[in-house]
């Protein structure tokens, strides 16, 4: 049912259910005991466990957050923010997607040694009104063995004129305290401040800590990002890239941090105190959309891994991916 697995196809699993609403959600498990829960609304990722049981993904314990998960999804097109007259974070997010049974072939080995999903989306009659534009968004969503959770997006144009859009992969991780977390992998970039009118600022120190509300939007990043909790000694490494196609930007790689507690206290998703229990972090593409013309696909990829430990140097080699 749209998945692939090869090495372990005996003892991976695969299995849909339905949500407390009747949505379907597929369930990827590793045989480690590794997991990920991908509901069809909005195609978002709304669980990922290691193989001890622990959620690596912020989830709320306010109940009205229990009734839309959306907001915790990792698909946002066709713009990410308030730019044009559609909803908040653009539409994909809050469709129902289908489970593609016959996906085209990946350009890369996406499905090798993971058990995976593939869903679709295609834009509905509402969806043309207020954005008239034909797409397919194919994403894949894979488990590997050693518990690592990757999406593949892809978007192909199929209309008759070019469109442009932005994206990100919007990816609330659950931390100990945000007091105790830093970014590091962002040091002297440039970035855009939200909460200054988007001034542009270059980045000072050696690491992105949290003494108040950040919402920032760092420029031109490298493909991979460390968050360290220090309390819970662990790092999230963060890895990335887009079609290396020069008549498509590859400019994959804008990060935007929040909330803190002002803006926490009025969402209704967030308890008012579980502000410091999440980062969120985005692999995105913001300050020049893509340009798609008919015909053309735009690609990239997101992995998350999560390691025992408060620093690994290792992981911080800007210098390319190994994915």
């Amino acid at each position: 049912m749209g998945h692939s697995t090869t090495i372990w196809d005996q003892k991976s699993e695969f299995e849909v259910i339905k949500d407390w609403n009747n949505i379907d959600q597929v369930v990827l498990r590793s045989p480690r005991g590794a997991s990920a829960r991908v509901s069809l609304h909005g195609g978002q990722v709304i669980s990922w466990r290691n193989e001890r049981g622990e959620e690596l993904l912020f989830t709320s314990s306010n109940i009205e957050a229990a009734e839309s998960d959306a907001r915790w999804n990792f698909n946002l097109l066709p713009q990410f923010g308030n730019c044009r007259m559609l909803e908040q974070h653009g539409f994909a997010r809050n469709r129902m997607w289908i489970i593609d049974n016959d996906p085209p072939p990946t350009p890369s080995n996406d499905g090798n040694g993971k058990v995976s999903v593939d869903l679709l989306l295609k834009p509905s009659e509402d969806d043309l009104k207020c954005w008239p534009h034909c797409f397919e968004f194919r994403l894949r969503v894979s488990l590997a063995m050693d518990g690592n959770l990757t999406m593949v997006s892809r978007i192909r144009n199929i209309d008759s004129k070019p469109f442009s859009f932005s994206f990100a992969y919007h990816t609330y991780l659950s931390v100990s305290d945000i007091s105790e977390v830093r970014i590091e992998g962002l040091e002297t970039l440039d970035y855009l401040d939200n909460l200054c009118q988007r001034e542009r600022f270059t980045e000072q120190g050696d690491a992105i800590t949290f003494e108040s509300e950040v919402d920032r939007v760092y420029l031109g990043s490298p493909n991979i990002v460390a968050v360290l909790d220090h309390e819970k000694k662990r790092t999230f490494v963060i890895r990335k890239e887009g079609l290396p196609d020069v008549d498509i930007t590859t400019e994959l790689g804008i990060f935007c941090m929040e909330p803190m507690e002002r803006k926490s206290k009025t969402m209704v998703d967030f308890g008012d105190e579980e502000y410091k229990q999440t980062l969120c972090v985005d692999g995105a593409l913001i300050e020049r959309p893509v340009n798609l013309k008919p015909g053309e696909e735009w690609t990239a990829k997101l992995e998350l891994s999560a390691i025992p430990s408060t620093y690994c140097s290792d992981h911080l080699d800007h210098t390319g991916l190994s994915m």
